[in-house]
């Protein structure tokens, strides 16, 4: 069995010899490809795990905690309908709605009813959760800033943010399986 090195090395050469087998074959990675996709995979569970201990250690959240409170603090009035907070923290109904469970837990949030949808819930950031957001933000900016933006020079932030919302939009598209639909 070839190995994906070598697949994409004979997958390369079918299409520079104008073979139809190439069609059928995987589009494997090239070697500076599988590097790049590599150090991606590696930089982003690093960079998750970093941001999350943080948290944890500062504030005794997970990241995806501290993403929703800011969404809320950030929203008219500190309040979002669940089901537009779901699409703007990226993630699945039933993950936000436990979130949300022990956040109201912790006096964080709490729901209320959509005045305008009886079947609609709000999330609404309370006094107590924009405290706490207030306290963690300073230590998870530096977080983020050493992890990222100090390392890079300003051509590679701009650079960076491109190619982050050109991966994004492209994971996006009209009638996807995104997790907010979920």
């Amino acid at each position: 069995m070839n190995s994906p090195a070598d697949a994409a090395a004979d997958a390369a050469a079918d299409r520079d010899a104008g073979s139809d087998t190439a069609a059928d074959e995987p589009r494997w990675l090239d070697d500076d490809e599988q590097r790049t996709w590599l150090a991606y995979i590696q930089a982003s569970m690093l960079l998750e795990d970093h941001l999350d201990r943080q948290l944890q250690r500062d504030a005794r959240m997970p990241h995806v905690y501290y993403g929703l409170l800011v969404k809320l603090s950030w929203a008219p009035r500190h309040r979002m309908r669940m089901t537009e907070l779901a699409e703007a923290a990226k993630i699945t109904r039933s993950r936000l709605s436990h979130a949300i469970t022990r956040m109201e837990k912790d006096g964080w949030v709490r729901r209320e009813d959509c005045p305008d949808d009886k079947r609609g819930q709000n999330a609404v950031l309370t006094e107590k959760g924009f405290d706490v957001l207030k306290q963690t933000a300073p230590g998870h900016v530096d977080a983020v800033r050493s992890a990222i933006f100090d390392r890079l020079t300003s051509e590679q932030i701009a650079q960076f943010g491109d190619v982050c919302r050109i991966i994004a939009d492209g994971l996006q598209p009209e009638g996807a399986d995104l997790p907010w639909l979920r």
